[in-house]
């Protein structure tokens, strides 16, 4: 077992690392900015080091630092968490020089599949499912106007360096092609430092389903069910739920995606958990997206309803443990629903809204489970993810897991800083989300606020 996790990463996920750590008797070394200095995971954590200013990319983004940070405290493994430095390769190369174990896959898988487009490549060639579109980067304009008319309108333009929802424009036809690709190959210079982008037919009205996969260094790999992320506002998820509704997932369907995903992480020679996301279209095909290699934001759903705590496997995985789960031990039971609580303002189109807390309730009881780093009397920093939180609850079945959540938000009380959480509370008594008839337009297509405003 690892003497001693340092924990590259703040707010919720810091502190669910930290707990999982401490189950496990590990200690743990808390990293933070200057504008952290009084953040949770600071406070429980074993040791805490200072990293450097607020600013991500002189403290969170700071690898030297965060190295010293590890030679300082004598930690032998970091945990990356999600965000920040978690999908970069040059940082699991750097912790693998230096003798530190980085918690989760190898460096040369996190650049296989960092590259989208090459990722998209190496799928096909294993027959994993992908959309149609460019073999590889877009070199230039002419090539895009021949491709586009061939895939046919719409596509899409996306980052090959690209995630959570950056760089990815939709084109409908070729005057516009030529102004969306140079928009999105600045913003993925600006947010990835690579301008390359690719192309691929846009799928009309998808639901983004995403398979958890498990798979130690011994070649075992394993599918944990699906969670559906397909209520998205602006390419960034805003609620989870685990497994799809009854009325899109099939037993069969579930099936095949899993061992589709098994397939991709066998192929990458992948490790530790990752996650294969996928459209599907309204028949039921398939396609592979992205994988994501580090937990997901979302990963406590897909614990809810398999009772895997995801986080342990992960440090199991990285001390060199054969994986104790077959997949036949794998069974999903009961639905699980996760909203992301966010420091917004929906009315000021989801502005971020820093600053004090001065009064919190947090819900609690039976199947409901809360991972925040927020207190009463914390400072929400203006310099990271709006993200405070996640409400997460189980219930036997869906109709049961939508009762609690809808009880469980109208309990969360936050004041001092604007929240989406009436804003979430509104959403999940939708019909269109009560009846699980829903997709990844949905938010683009439906105003909430404004209808709700109009009924008023």
């Amino acid at each position: 077992m690892f003497k001693k996790v340092l924990i590259a990463n703040r707010g919720e996920i810091a502190v669910r690392i930290i707990r999982a750590c401490r189950e496990l008797g590990i200690q743990t070394v808390a990293v933070y900015s200057t504008a952290d200095k009084n953040a949770l995971h600071t406070m429980i954590a074993d040791e805490a080091v200072c990293i450097g200013p607020a600013p991500s990319k002189d403290s969170y983004l700071n690898m030297k630092a965060i190295i010293a940070a590890c030679e300082i405290t004598g930690a032998d493994a970091v945990h990356p968490g999600f965000g920040f430095l978690s999908e970069n390769p040059s940082f699991a190369r750097t912790c693998e020089k230096c003798g530190i174990t980085f918690i989760g896959p190898r460096a040369v898988s996190i650049e296989m599949l960092g590259d989208k487009a090459q990722a998209k490549e190496t799928m096909k060639e294993n027959g994993v499912p992908v959309i149609m579109g460019s073999d590889g980067a877009i070199s230039n304009i002419h090539a895009a106007h021949t491709l586009a008319n061939e895939l046919g309108y719409p596509v899409l333009i996306k980052a090959s360096a690209g995630g959570g929802g950056r760089g990815i424009r939709i084109v409908n036809d070729d005057s516009e092609l030529e102004k969306q690709m140079t928009a999105a190959k600045q913003e993925a210079l600006a947010c990835f430092g690579n301008d390359e982008i690719y192309m691929e037919k846009f799928i009309v009205d998808p639901k983004h389903i995403e398979i958890q996969i498990l798979a130690d260094n011994y070649g075992d790999v394993i599918y944990l069910g699906e969670r559906d992320c397909s209520m998205q506002r602006r390419n960034q998820k805003v609620l989870e739920e685990a497994p799809s509704p009854a009325s899109f997932m099939t037993p069969e369907l579930r099936e095949k995606m899993g061992k589709a995903a098994c397939t991709a992480a066998r192929v990458c020679g992948y490790r530790n958990a990752g996650t294969i996301e996928f459209l599907v279209d309204k028949d039921g095909n398939f396609y592979f997206m992205e994988m994501n290699t580090r937990i997901q934001v979302e990963h406590p759903i897909t614990e809810q309803v398999t009772g895997i705590d995801l986080v342990k496997q992960q440090l199991l995985i990285a001390q060199g443990e054969h994986l104790s789960i077959k997949q036949e031990d794998v069974q999903i039971k009961g639905h699980a629903i996760e909203c992301r609580i966010n420091a917004e303002n929906p009315e000021l189109n989801f502005r971020p809204s820093p600053g004090t807390i001065r009064s919190l309730f947090i819900p609690g009881g039976f199947g409901v489970r809360v991972d925040t780093a927020v207190y009463q009397g914390y400072e929400i920093p203006p310099y990271y993810d709006s993200m405070i939180g996640k409400l997460i609850v189980y219930g036997k079945d869906r109709q049961e897991a939508i009762a609690k959540m809808t009880w469980a938000l109208s309990e969360f009380i936050v004041e001092g800083v604007s929240t989406n959480v009436d804003f979430q509370l509104k959403l999940i008594r939708r019909k269109e989300f009560i009846d699980g008839n829903y997709d990844n337009g949905f938010l683009n297509r439906v105003d909430i606020l404004k209808q709700e405003r109009s009924n008023g």
